[in-house]
């Protein structure tokens, strides 16, 4: 598959990601349940091993709105990412896992929420609709929940 040099101002969004081989095909996002000052280092070494095992973006992943728009502003910003590699628990109240899931599987409403998920807040507001499109047809799932850093290691 032919490689692509990203945007010079690629990723566009800020977030609590490490970035890492931008020719690599696999993002790695873990889901965080904490707050975000204090992560746990079961979590931040899975996404130190999602960024060391080659990587192009590996971080941390805390609401089912924000948080999965930052996601997808940074994907599509990267034509060379191919898959995405789900990790970590699942949070209770906005299932953060669950949403990144249903967007996958079942894309949004005309008022952008998220089809098909339990996420409090799965509505994706600030994103238009064509990044949304593309972020699904562009990527496919591992999911890769509740395993440890080998599993994730293998998966990228």
């Amino acid at each position: 598959m032919l490689k692509v040099q990203p945007h010079a101002e690629y990723p566009p969004e800020e977030g609590r990601y490490l970035r890492g081989n931008d020719f690599s095909p696999a993002a790695v996002v873990i889901i965080l349940t904490t707050d975000a000052e204090i992560i746990p280092p079961d979590i931040e070494k899975l996404v130190r091993t999602g960024v060391e095992s080659g990587a192009a973006l590996s971080g941390t992943l805390q609401t089912a709105n924000i948080g999965i728009e930052k996601i997808i502003c940074n994907i599509v910003a990267n034509p060379n990412i191919r898959y995405l590699i789900l990790g970590g628990p699942e949070s209770e109240g906005h299932r953060t896992g669950d949403a990144v899931k249903a967007l996958l599987r079942n894309g949004v409403d005309e008022k952008k929420n998220i089809i098909g998920t339990a996420g409090l807040s799965a509505v994706l507001h600030n994103v238009p609709a064509e990044f949304i499109r593309r972020f699904r047809e562009q990527l496919t799932l591992v999911d890769c929940q509740f395993q440890d850093e080998a599993v994730i290691r293998k998966a990228v």
